[in-house]
């Protein structure tokens, strides 16, 4: 068992172990010198009176329009704008800007390399290993408060109903307004706190995040009448006192993140269909059939509710809205179980004329990814087919050359996804180390041949079963001792209670 180091070293350990893990699946933690350079170019006098001018033609000026940001309470590397406008009827004009990242990051360049390389910012528990380096993507290409900036926008006007009854797209110039945080937002929108300070200092903003709201929840609701699911999981972001590890905590969805989710969906959809009208190929982002279709029936029926033998979204959806009445507290135990039978995205090549397969959990056929250039590099690529569409131009991509990329796409970010988690169990293990022995409820959020994994209730920690797990399949619900941790691997073993002694850690190849 491994000893827990000083407090006043978590953050450093997890740096350091963020670090190793990043080069260990092939993901670059730094910038090389060359990208280095380009940025000084880029920032040197030469190279900011050489950046892209504001009155380019079929530049529209937007800039007086209520624009706003709502994001994390730290988040810096802003890739979207929104606002509404009312149209005559119960028509809503949706307004998104996109940071016109490809402005400054040229396909070839140093910079674009080790973005292509990673494919996304890489969030770890201590560290962030930004895509693009932070002079740009949290400055010159960040849609920040009150800076003029370059954008793609995309037009949509919602009917009373929900539906898209107009879309477009094109470039334009924006300012931030009100830079806004997720949960201040969400609470002033539900009636339980005042508007923000950056609400009130915009003439007209809060009835325009009344009137995104409202659009917003109509959006969700036609989504849902077609088969998208109502998932709701657990996302543990670290606590720190200083460099000290204090707690987990659970972040929870909440209107104005909705806001933004159901924008950013349309927008997305906007996008392919608009990439599709112009002949271009394009990169979706896809969510197949589920793989265990068997085991989401039979874990209905576990809960008295009949799902069809064939993958049926809908259905799957009406289970879900009921099981988040019926226990609510439960219910991302839950989904998380459903995702993990839904099985992962990817990333594939559709050309114009194909039949793209859809989003399983969004119930939509159309989406590509373009609205966080910034952090997904998926976005940068549709944000350049975009820009070609609407000017007339060549495709800048062929379709085999997008087929490659998309490959690359899924197992980049797949590899980030594992260091985010891995690192992520680091610190939950730093949390656990006094807590040997002890016994906790748990739910089976993993079942394989190559092993069974749980994640605690009481905190978001999830691992490994190392005895008693025969028998056990993901969400069935179970009683565990913790019985062993180790921070550098961020290994975490847990054995059925009731099952004898302790075992000795298991070994750091498996």
């Amino acid at each position: 068992m491994e000893q827990k180091k000083p407090l006043d070293e978590d953050r450093a350990t997890l740096k350091r172990i963020a670090r190793r893990v990043m080069i260990e699946r092939h993901l670059l933690p730094d910038f090389s010198p060359e990208a280095v350079a380009e940025l000084e170019g880029i920032l040197s006098p030469a190279g900011i009176q050489s950046l892209p001018p504001a009155e380019l033609p079929g530049i529209r000026d937007l800039t007086a329009l209520p624009w706003a940001s709502i994001d994390n309470d730290d988040s810096r590397d802003l890739d979207q704008l929104t606002v509404a406008e009312k149209l005559p009827g119960d028509t809503v004009k949706i307004r998104v800007a996109v940071a016109d990242v490809d402005a400054l990051v040229k396909s070839g360049s140093a910079i674009d390399e080790h973005a292509r390389h990673n494919t996304v910012s890489v969030y770890t528990a201590a560290e962030i290993f930004p895509m693009l380096p932070e002079k740009l993507s949290t400055d010159l290409t960040s849609l920040g408060l009150g800076a003029e900036r370059l954008a793609v926008v995309v037009e949509m006007s919602i009917g009373a109903d929900g539906a898209l009854r107009g879309s477009d797209v094109y470039r334009a110039r924006v300012v931030n307004h009100a830079k806004l945080a997720y949960n201040s937002v969400a609470a002033w929108l539900e009636g339980n706190a005042p508007a923000p300070e950056g609400i009130g200092a915009v003439e007209g903003l809060a009835d325009n995040l009344r009137l995104q709201d409202r659009t917003a929840q109509k959006l969700k609701l036609l989504r849902h009448v077609h088969g998208a699911l109502s998932l709701d999981t657990i996302e543990a972001k670290p606590v720190f006192d200083g460099e000290t590890l204090r707690n987990l905590e659970v972040e929870e969805r909440n209107r104005a993140k909705e806001i933004i989710e159901d924008f950013m969906i349309a927008a997305n959809g906007v996008t392919a269909r608009l990439l599709a009208s112009k002949k271009l190929s394009s990169i979706r982002r896809v969510v197949r059939t589920p793989k265990r279709w068997d085991r989401i029936v039979e874990i209905a029926s576990e809960r008295k509710f009949r799902l069809p033998e064939s993958p049926d979204s809908g259905a799957l959806d009406q289970f879900l809205v009921k099981e988040k009445a019926a226990d609510p507290l439960r219910f991302p135990d839950l989904s998380l179980s459903v995702i993990k039978l839904l099985g992962s995205g990817e990333y594939v090549a559709d050309p114009p004329e194909g039949a793209p397969p859809g989003h399983f959990a969004l119930a939509v056929k159309d989406y590509a990814h373009s609205t966080a250039p910034n952090r997904r590099y998926a976005d940068i690529i549709t944000q350049r087919l975009v820009k070609a569409g609407i000017a007339g131009q060549a495709a800048p991509y062929t379709f085999a050359a997008l087929d490659e990329l998309a490959r690359h796409l899924t197992d980049a970010e797949d590899a980030s996804r594992k260091v985010e988690r891995q690192v992520g169990k680091s610190a939950a293990a730093l949390l656990l180390t006094s807590k040997i022995g002890e016994s906790f409820d748990a739910l089976v959020t993993g079942a394989s041949d190559k092993g069974t994994w749980a994640r605690l209730i009481a905190i978001p920690a999830e691992g490994r079963v190392v005895r008693g797990f025969e028998g056990m399949d993901i969400g069935d619900k179970i009683r565990v001792v913790l019985t062993a941790v180790d921070v550098e691997r961020g290994y975490i073993d847990f054995a059925k209670a009731g099952t004898g002694r302790r075992l000795p850690r298991r070994p750091a190849s498996s």
